[in-house]
């Protein structure tokens, strides 16, 4: 039986309610911006979202983005009225030590991205639709409530770009068009056409409607629920502030609680109210089942020792091979899958490859959005384009997304194609994420072992890949671990310690047996993982060799591997570390070349060797 417009209206103002007296108990937070849709989210909330209130996330239930994550309270208001959690908890709302923060993040189990930094929900509710209608076929409907502000952002047509070349028809949008920014009028203020104009150009089924109107925001929903083959956006003009005597659309209230002005306000609100509310939602019907897939184990790739292999082709050939093992795992590109080799995955499981183009930060985030629904992202780009997604990438592990970002074309070694396309920084990005692993594999068989690590890993990680062939080190069957180096070449006689990771180990290698010629031995390191890194190994060999270390690699000396080095033995005395890295702007030439003019080849390793000896 349909919910009566007079309950949801009620319903609307006990939201406003709830996010005013919240926000007034902390003494911060965005009552404004929760009572411009108080109507949208009893709506969506009490009447057109199917869903378990005891289990948010129940993978039938329809699922809810709230991309203006500032609004935060009345989220968390409409499922406390959903009966998941008691109403008086919203009054602990922005307490140290209670999961209803700022904004909101999955410490709460019915929030399945963090938001607050704006623009990314509708990529990951893109990701979620994508994954319910392309892969597990299920009835559930994504909807991503979204400020008019932050249409400003690149990422937000990324995604409805993305969702409109898929036709995700499972996708709703709703801008809250409230007219009013954080410090002035939004750009476009209530002029609703154009909002409509953009989402029709890109290929949506975009509905102007009034926000405020509970019948009209219903008969929207129903329209969308009746398109096919096209997401759907709900333009809805609303008041900030609506419905507070002298608050509503009054600019400078953005952000503020609204401290003694609240008796006033609540008491204005209630006046409205008709009746008591009791209002229960109405659960999906049972159809999909959480299906885990077993732990994947390093795949066999059958290569020789010593045989050259590009780390980048051994990993498309390891994820197609864990493809196998686990039918959750899938793959992204950014039109990049022949020279990273994620189309060796696509070839062999079309279905679970998906192509998101050139548009990074939607790559990213739509791969937290099908991580959420029980799938294995790997992420497949250049490494340097990563950089432009670095906020995705920041908000995916506020998220506690678990997701495998790959960037291939490390370094001056990828050679003629010039500095635009060199990663030279990310190793020092991705170290900065807080759970991450930094794997940088330096052979086939270490790069297999990285893709299934991560693949069982329970956060963020990143897999550098580098372009040209490096000999094989490993057999089939070697054992790995993050945060357990390997010690490669060693002596009783060893005078340095070489740390070298990806080419700048082939590098090391190539050094070290020229060195020998002469009677000088030194230990080559191989640290597999940059985050971890084994301390207790390098440590053990620096001791072993006079405290005498050399770090070497493809990147910038700033937050890269001598840097992860120098970290973790600060405290040591007796130790020297000398960093060997790319210390100016690069320019295109021969792999070879670039890796001798920029110091990190063998002939400088040997160089600096013999110097600090």
């Amino acid at each position: 039986m349909a919910t009566s417009t007079a309950a949801l209206k009620d319903m609307a103002e006990q939201l406003r309610i709830d996010s005013i007296e919240s926000t007034t108990a902390a003494g911060s937070g965005h009552p404004t911006s929760c009572c411009s849709m108080a109507e949208l989210m009893s709506v969506l909330f009490f009447d057109e979202m199917k869903y378990h209130v005891k289990q948010p996330r129940h993978p039938d239930n329809d699922r809810f983005v709230l991309s203006k994550g500032h609004a935060a309270p009345i989220l968390y208001a409409a499922w406390a009225e959903a009966g998941l959690f008691p109403r008086g908890d919203i009054l602990k709302l922005r307490q140290f030590g209670n999961d209803l923060e700022g904004h909101p993040t999955p410490r709460l189990s019915f929030v399945d991205v963090a938001t607050g930094s704006l623009g990314q929900g509708l990529s990951a509710g893109a990701g979620m639709a994508y994954v319910g209608k392309h892969i597990d076929k299920g009835d559930y409907r994504v909807y991503v409530l979204m400020g008019d502000g932050e249409s400003a952002e690149g990422s937000v047509w990324e995604a409805a770009s993305f969702a409109s070349h898929y036709k995700l028809d499972n996708l709703v949008a709703i801008i809250d068009v409230n007219r009013l920014g954080q410090s002035e009028p939004t750009m476009f203020q209530h002029r609703l056409e154009v909002y409509k104009a953009r989402f029709d150009a890109f290929g949506w089924n975009a509905i102007i409607v009034d926000g405020h109107d509970i019948d009209a925001i219903r008969q929207a929903l129903a329209l969308g629920r009746k398109t096919h083959n096209k997401p759907t956006a709900l333009i809805a003009k609303t008041f900030k502030g609506a419905g507070i005597p002298g608050i509503e659309d009054a600019e400078n209230w953005h952000g503020k609680a609204l401290g003694d002005k609240t008796a006033s306000a609540i008491e204005a609100i209630k006046a409205r109210i008709s009746a008591p509310i009791t209002i229960n939602p109405t659960p999906p019907a049972a159809k999909l089942s959480p299906a885990m897939g077993p732990k994947i184990v390093p795949p066999a790739l059958g290569h020789k020792l010593g045989e050259k292999v590009a780390t980048r082709a051994a990993y498309g050939v390891a994820l197609a091979k864990i493809g196998e093992q686990n039918q959750n795992v899938v793959a992204l590109d950014g039109d990049t899958k022949n020279s990273t080799f994620a189309d060796k995955f696509k070839a062999v499981f079309p279905d679970r490859f998906c192509e998101c183009f050139i548009a990074e930060q939607n790559l990213v985030g739509v791969a937290v959005g099908m991580g959420t629904r029980g799938k294995l992202p790997f992420v497949s780009t250049f490494a340097a384009f990563y950089t432009r997604a670095f906020d995705q990438i920041r908000m995916a592990a506020i998220s506690q997304a678990k997701v495998t970002l790959v960037g291939s074309h490390a370094g001056v070694s990828i050679g003629e194609d010039g500095p635009s396309q060199m990663a030279l920084e990310d190793l020092a990005m991705f170290r900065t994420i807080p759970g991450g692993l930094v794997f940088y594999p330096s052979d086939a068989t270490s790069t297999a072992a990285a893709v299934a690590l991560s693949a069982n890993h329970c956060g963020i990680s990143f897999i550098r890949t580098s372009r040209p062939a490096t000999p094989t080190l490993y057999p089939d069957g070697e054992s790995f671990e993050p945060g357990q180096a390997k010690v490669v070449k060693q002596s009783p006689n060893d005078k340095v310690t070489i740390v070298g990771a990806g080419i700048t180990l082939a590098e090391a290698m190539i050094a070290a047996d020229e060195l020998a010629k002469d009677g000088i031995h030194v230990r080559v390191i191989d640290p597999f993982t940059i985050k971890p890194l084994d301390r207790a190994t390098i440590l053990s060999a620096a001791k072993a060799t006079g405290g005498k270390i050399i770090t070497v690699e493809d990147h910038y000396p700033e937050g890269g591997l001598g840097d992860a080095v120098a970290g973790e033995l600060a405290t040591e005395t007796g130790i020297v570390i000398h960093k060997l890295a790319v210390r100016e702007l690069p320019r295109s030439g021969k792999p070879e070349e670039l890796v001798d003019h920029y110091g990190i080849g063998s002939r400088s390793i040997a160089a600096k060797v013999r110097e600090i000896i």
